[in-house]
């Protein structure tokens, strides 16, 4: 059985980060993106350390990709299809293509975000067993109810706006529009179940209907749709359900959203820094 873990590091230039929270940003706050692209650059060996130690643990290669040739081919490519992307969409997109890409050569792989800390030295192959599904976090428990969205309870990265959009997505194609929507910021799969999702097999199409369900679905008031966008993790979603995939999903332990809480429990294996507060992290990992 091969085995590998993989991560990487786009270092998304200034002038091309899109400032998608402006509307819920108070006075004299930093820019999420500008934040993000600060601590990344403060903690980026530890970042990549940690997640070497923790695969040499378990006995498994660990790689880290960057901004390279490679990646600025791929940027280019989507860029000329669709100029419609973002550089943070196209980083995200490229995030699968690279699952993709390793699943050709290794039996199991398992995708961390830069920003994911592992605590832990239990092993991720020997907890999940990935012939039995696709082994991914669900958001749904941060999602919004419709009539309580306002134009400042959510951005269009908020697990509300990537919900509804996928049930638009779902509507259209036929299909029941329950779902969960999906965190890719750790994702453990086996090639049998990657092809199963076929994420990328009708790309240009899906990002087409993304761009229709926007302008003019219907159902959903103006307050919704203003949300709807080209994200992974809602497209992911949506090829879950067309595709029946067998999924397992993660818990805290797993997969713990370290984010408006200060509070790290003793047994998380797998602690992902969504708000960045690297400081706190460090002190639990090293205790």
């Amino acid at each position: 059985m091969k085995r590998i873990i993989y991560s990487f590091y786009i270092d998304i230039p200034r002038d091309e980060l899109d400032i998608f929270d402006k509307n819920i940003l108070k006075e004299g706050q930093i820019p999420i993106n500008y934040a993000t692209k600060n601590a990344f650059k403060e903690n980026y060996e530890k970042l990549i350390s940690c997640k070497e130690y923790y695969a040499e643990e378990i006995g498994v290669p660990f790689k880290l990709f960057e901004y390279d040739s490679d990646f600025i081919f791929y940027k280019d490519k989507l860029k000329g299809n669709y100029p419609y992307l973002t550089t943070y969409n196209i980083v995200n997109f490229y995030k699968i293509h690279l699952l993709y890409k390793l699943a050709q050569e290794y039996d199991e792989v398992l995708y961390l975000d830069f920003d994911v800390v592992p605590l832990k030295t239990e092993n991720f192959f020997e907890k999940w067993d990935l012939s039995k599904g696709i082994a991914i976090k669900d958001n749904n428990s941060q999602v919004i109810s419709m009539d309580g969205v306002t134009e400042r309870t959510q951005t269009i990265r908020s697990p509300t706006s990537k919900y509804y959009n996928g049930q638009a997505l779902l509507i259209d194609s036929g299909h029941n529009p329950k779902h969960k929507v999906v965190n890719t910021g750790i994702i453990g799969a086996s090639k049998k179940h990657l092809d199963q999702l076929a994420y990328f097999d009708n790309f240009g199409a899906d990002l087409k209907r993304m761009s229709e369900v926007r302008e003019h679905h219907d159902m959903y008031p103006e307050k919704i749709r203003n949300f709807f966008g080209w994200d992974n993790e809602t497209l992911w979603g949506v090829k879950q359900v067309e595709n029946k995939v067998p999924v397992q999903w993660l818990n805290d332990e797993w997969h713990y959203h370290f984010n408006a809480q200060y509070f790290i429990p003793d047994e998380i294996v797998m602690c992902h820094t969504i708000n960045k507060k690297f400081d706190v992290v460090w002190r639990k990992y090293h205790a």
